[in-house]
Formats: C-alpha cells, sequence, structure tokens
C-alpha cells in the first residue's frame, strides 16, 4: 500500500551529535574495538592509574539480571529519593544521549551529568590509558566512577552492562548490597545458552559476605545457582517469594517482608512485573542499610519514571502522525522473557479497556525474535517491522516480518515507524476504538523514536 507522504526521518537528536562528550566518545570509538571483551584486568589497570575511585564511592547498590535492571533502579533511586537521600545512578545503555547514563545525586533529586563535565572525566580516563588495549564501555565505566567519586551524595546504584563476573563494573569490591533481577536468555554469545550459565556469570557479583537480594525469577535452576553462590560465599540472601513479596490488591500493591506489610500505590510503571520489580528494590535498599518509610515508599511509588518501559507516549512529533485517539507505548524489551511480561501489561489493559492491538516492532540480530512474537501470538491483529537505523546489527524490517510470520502473526515491512502510524491513519476504520499501538523490540529503536518524537529521556 502506498503512502501518502514520507514521515520525519529517524535518527539521533542534534543535540547527541554535536555535544562535546559525544565527540570525545566517537573519537575513542575510532581507536577502540567495538563490542564486548568481558575482562576486569584492563579496567582495573586503568582505575588504579586514576587512583582507584571505585573505592572512593558512596555505599552501592550493584544491580545485575537480564531483564529489570533499570526498573530496579528506578525505583531504588526513588525511593532514597523520596526520603531526601542523594543518590548517583549508573545505568547503560542509553537511549538518545550518552548523558543518560550518568546521573549525579543532590538533594533536590539530581540530574544528568552535564556536557562539559562528562566531556572532561572521559578525555581524563582516555589519556590515562595511553591508547593501550581497551574497551570503550570500560573507559566510559571508569568515567562514571571519577564523576560519582568526586561528587559527594548518599549512594549510588550502578547496574551491569553484561553479564555480571567480568563486566566492568564488578570491580566493586564490596557494595552494599548486590541486587539480582529476573534472568533469562539472552547475550547467548557472551554468557552461554543454558539459563544455569547466565546465572552464573551473574552471580558473579556477589561478593562474600555482602547481602544479596534475589528478584523474581522464572527459572527455578536461576534461582537455585544464586541461592548456592550466596550460600557458598555467606552472603546473606534475601529471595522473592521467600523473604519478601508483592502482589496487587483492590488496585494497589502490597508489600511484604519480615517488617511486615505496605499497602502502597500501584507503581505508575506499567505491568504486573513492575510490583516485583519495586518489591525487589524495596527489599535491596533496605538491605543495604536505608529506612525506607511508609510515606517515602508511597511517594516513591507514584514519582518513579523510566524511560522506554511501557511508556506510554502522550505528545510529540512522531505521535501526532498516529490514527486520532491511538494510545502509544513504548518499550525496549527485547528478548523473550521481556516480551512476555510486555504481553501481560498489554493484556491487563485489554481488560479495563478493549482495543485493537498494533505492534511496530524493530530488532537486532543478536535476539531471539521468533521467542519475543510468540508473546503476543493471539493478541496483536498485525506487525509492521521497521528497519533499527542506530544499529550495524539491525535485522532487515523483510527478515523480521519472517521472523513474526513464523510466530504466528500478521506482518508486513514498513521503512519507518513515522510511516507506520500514518499507514494505520490513513486506513483505519473509525467504527472500531482507536487502536492501542505498542512500538517495541529494541532499546536502540526506542532511542530512534524518542529522539525523532523530540521527547529524549531528562
Amino acid at each position: 500500500m502506498s503512502l501518502p507522504r514520507k514521515a520525519p526521518a529517524m535518527g539521533e537528536d542534534p543535540v547527541t551529535q554535536e555535544s562535546a562528550a559525544a565527540r570525545e566518545i566517537g573519537r575513542l570509538m575510532g581507536m577502540h574495538p567495538k563490542g564486548f571483551d568481558l575482562s576486569l584486568d584492563r579496567v582495573r589497570r586503568l582505575l588504579a592509574k586514576l587512583g582507584d575511585p571505585q573505592d572512593g564511592l558512596p555505599p552501592v547498590i550493584h544491580v545485575a539480571g537480564t531483564n529489570g535492571k533499570g526498573s530496579a533502579a528506578a525505583f531504588a533511586r526513588a525511593l532514597m529519593e523520596a526520603e531526601g537521600r542523594s543518590v548517583h545512578v549508573h545505568t547503560s545503555p542509553h537511549l538518545v544521549n550518552w548523558h543518560e547514563r550518568y546521573r549525579l545525586g543532590a538533594p533536590d533529586g539530581g540530574q544528568l551529568v552535564g556536557d562539559e563535565a562528562l566531556a572532561e572525566a572521559v578525555a581524563r580516563a582516555a589519556a590515562v590509558n595511553g591508547g593501550e588495549a581497551i574497551t570503550v564501555f570500560e573507559i566510559l565505566t571508569a568515567a562514571g566512577f571519577l564523576l560519582f567519586a568526586e561528587h559527594p551524595a548518599d549512594a549510588a546504584i550502578i547496574e551491569v552492562g553484561l553479564g555480571g563476573r567480568y563486566d566492568a563494573t564488578n570491580v566493586i569490591s564490596r557494595p552494599a548490597v548486590s541486587l539480582i533481577m529476573p534472568i533469562s536468555i539472552d547475550h547467548e554469545a557472551y554468557l552461554g545458552d543454558r539459563v544455569e550459565l547466565i546465572a552464573a556469570e551473574k552471580a558473579g557479583i556477589i561478593k562474600p559476605g555482602v547481602p544479596v537480594v534475589i528478584g523474581q525469577q522464572e527459572f527455578d535452576a536461576a534461582r537455585g545457582v544464586l541461592t548456592d553462590t550466596a550460600a557458598r560465599l555467606a552472603a546473606p540472601a534475601l529471595v522473592y517469594g521467600q523473604d519478601f513479596l508483592a502482589y496487587g490488591e483492590a488496585g494497589r500493591m502490597v508489600y511484604q517482608d519480615e517488617d511486615g506489610l505496605m499497602d502502597l500505590p500501584r507503581p505508575t510503571l506499567v505491568g504486573r512485573h513492575q510490583l516485583a520489580n519495586a518489591a525487589a528494590a524495596i527489599a535491596a535498599v533496605k538491605a543495604a542499610g536505608f529506612a525506607v518509610s511508609h510515606g517515602g515508599a508511597e511517594r516513591a511509588m507514584t514519582g518513579v519514571e523510566w524511560s522506554a518501559r511501557m511508556q506510554k507516549l502522550a505528545e510529540g512529533r512522531l505521535t501526532a502522525l498516529a490514527p486520532k485517539g491511538a494510545e502509544i507505548w513504548l518499550d525496549g524489551g527485547h528478548n523473550p522473557g521481556a516480551g512476555a511480561v510486555v504481553a501481560e501489561a498489554l493484556a491487563e489493559l485489554e481488560e479495563r479497556s478493549p482495543r485493537p492491538l498494533f505492534l511496530i516492532s524493530g530488532m537486532i540480530d543478536t535476539k531471539d525474535q521468533t521467542g519475543y512474537f510468540h508473546a503476543f501470538h493471539g493478541m496483536a491483529r498485525h506487525v509492521f517491522t521497521v528497519p533499527v537505523r542506530s544499529s550495524d546489527a539491525g535485522v532487515p524490517n523483510a527478515e523480521l516480518a519472517a521472523r513474526a510470520h513464523a510466530a504466528g502473526l500478521s506482518a508486513e515491512p514498513v521503512d519507518t515507524v513515522g510511516n507506520a502510524l500514518m499507514l494505520l491513519r490513513d486506513t483505519w476504520d473509525h467504527r472500531e476504538p482507536p487502536p492501542r499501538i505498542l512500538i517495541g523490540g529494541s532499546l536502540y529503536l526506542a532511542g530512534e523514536v524518542l529522539a525523532a518524537n523530540g521527547t529524549p529521556p531528562r
């Protein structure tokens, strides 16, 4: 079907292209190989030359897992900021701008690191490295440790980039608590093709004698690896469903642990899975030695924000192209486990407010595309597949449509997200309710959408 006009092109936000930090990081990418080379030797060598800033951090909540890491970090930050604490946050990857990876804590809630400060920290780390073999992620991790060590805060939340055992963030020798979120199959080339092997890599962040909070686990085998590792290292373990849990009741969230019950508002992050993510964050903040008051937890549940995790897009340049009244959701989940929890969240929305569901999906070639699409079988009326232009590993949209077909879905390739939205708008039968649209399958795609929509993370 031909389209009446071309939608706005998607790509990096101009701020990203012009920022001093982006230029410095781009220079490093030209010097050092892309990808991951899991080891701690290089980053330890660099950090030693920088004076070991990782040893000067405030109490650290170290977060690993396949899914839910970012949401747990967002909840933990919200919980501590609700009590007036200042919290540094390191997450990856970013969606639109490199600065999103580093939030500097302050009593008023903190803010993303400024461009000059990030560029200077990255340049310092690169200069000290002196051109020796290293990955860009390792330099960026060292730069984050510099920023966090040189700016006082009450706590730091550090998210693992990939795996755990050999991730560059795992040079933190004694965090306040280790937090391991749900584990499923992902990054098989680096972590293994069985959930037990992946769990063993994630368990590498557990430290002797340091409390570990184990979030809700779909696979008993993964939970077993984590609890066995904790026992071997004499690390006190708090396990979801055993030592703490959360459940929905009368439209609210109930959190329970050995201290009793808290009757809380449902989190603003959408989906039943976010109850378990919030519970893991509460348990981790408490295990790290920070008090969580009932009032603070209430404020955190209603104030938490995390871009591209079932994020409702209310306005912007792209959303203006959709059918009038359409409900548009953006989610960066990109593996079968993420697909399952997003499908469950959409099913909950469907129960409350029925609408025809359409997917606009782009994915990269290291993911199980058919496994992701299987979660939406019987739910999605149609899938528009689009290229992921910001990654060299993007699956061609025609090939991705074939993967959706293999999962039993109706699908067709389209050039851009904007064109998919316009195609829906120009062919919509207005006798039906406006559609519900999920844009997802890749954090790269989510970043492209937020940039093109003019709504990058703040």
